[in-house]
């Protein structure tokens, strides 16, 4: 099982630089091998196996968010009443995640959906403000992303 491990490694390592290279290739090996050596004890195969799955997870639901989104935000553009359909407002939404890692991720996955973009986060970091273009109502778009990223991110960082 060390040996996936380390081939996951390798092939995120060649994924992130974008040289498909077999010297990068083996260096990647190396570095996820002594990343791995280092955590050992902290790292079941089971354990990593289920945050890989998790992190995997993050990464389709926010796909398929940005889809989902873009495509509303093209309707809405496109719709003749756009008027009426337009109800910008910006919202304080109750953070659950606790570390910079963690609100940086939320802030940019919610920057990234079109249609939303994050202003600031309160200096006691318990509140993220969120911009939307289009908020029908405050609480559904708050339960939205607390249900959405905000818990795909916990889940990731648990």
């Amino acid at each position: 099982m060390l040996f996936v491990k380390t081939l996951i490694f390798a092939l995120v390592w060649t994924a992130i630089t974008g040289s498909f290279t077999f010297s990068n290739l083996v260096l990647g090996a190396g570095i996820g091998a002594l990343a791995l050596w280092v955590v050992r004890e902290r790292l079941t195969t089971s354990l990593f196996l289920t945050r890989v799955y998790r992190a995997l997870s993050l990464f389709g639901f926010l796909l398929v968010e940005l889809v989902i989104s873009g495509v509303r935000v093209a309707l809405l553009v496109v719709s003749p009443r756009l008027d009426k359909q337009l109800n910008p407002g910006i919202i304080a939404f109750p953070l659950k995640v606790k570390s910079d890692v963690e609100i940086t991720l939320l802030a940019n996955m919610i920057t990234l959906t079109p249609g939303t973009l994050s202003v600031d986060v309160s200096e006691d970091r318990k509140t993220l403000f969120v911009h939307a273009i289009a908020v029908p109502s405050k609480q559904a778009l708050i339960r939205s992303i607390a249900d959405g990223f905000e818990r795909r991110i916990i889940e990731a960082f648990e």
